[in-house]
């Protein structure tokens, strides 16, 4: 990885809302590589970094949607600033809003944004992914909650993620598998 990226991502990690996981990268990658994916849907960019190494590593396009303006303002700086601008196009905004707007096929979704709206914004997704792409779901165990009993202060959280990962499962027109990675990852491939 780019040295200048990776002490980013470390920095990153810091704060309240770090990028994804290292392992989650990593096969987020390789997946984008084994699918030779050259446009790609990113939803919940933060600050770009996990748009940055997807094209550093060979994608030709991303498109990233954030809310948090001050976090678009990173991203734009840090495209900038590892010379991906004129590859990113950047919205800003509510990601339920924004996807219906948005046309074409995508070859690889990453949806790391906020867990109680994956529900909201699978149809979008679905719609938007190509037959043999990968929509890619991050956080979808969080801490083992989803698979055991949560604190109470967050059971609705993790009943939103329950029955996203139920919708997941049981779509006919996905194949989904579960992975033990980052705080897990569902892989949905569209048949």
């Amino acid at each position: 990885m780019n040295p200048a990226l990776f002490a980013l991502r470390e920095e990153a990690k810091k704060g309240r809302d770090p990028t994804c996981a290292d392992e989650t990268l990593a096969f987020l990658i390789k997946t984008a590589e084994e699918i030779g994916a050259q446009k790609i849907l990113e939803i919940g960019a933060g600050e770009g970094l996990t748009s940055i190494a997807l094209l550093l590593s060979g994608a030709d396009r991303v498109t990233a949607i954030e809310k948090d303006p001050q976090r678009v303002g990173r991203a734009r700086e840090n495209f900038s600033r590892f010379g991906v601008s004129e590859r990113v196009t950047l919205y800003e905004g509510d990601a339920g809003e924004i996807l219906p707007l948005l046309s074409g096929e995508f070859d690889l979704i990453f949806l790391d944004g906020p867990k109680v709206q994956y529900r909201r914004y699978f149809p979008d997704c679905k719609r938007l992914l190509r037959r043999g792409g990968f929509l890619l779901s991050d956080d979808v165990l969080l801490y083992g909650w989803v698979r055991g009993e949560p604190p109470k202060k967050r059971k609705m959280l993790v009943e939103h993620i329950r029955e996203y990962l139920a919708l997941l499962q049981s779509d006919p027109d996905l194949q989904t598998e579960l992975l033990d990675i980052g705080e897990g990852l569902a892989v949905s491939k569209k048949l």
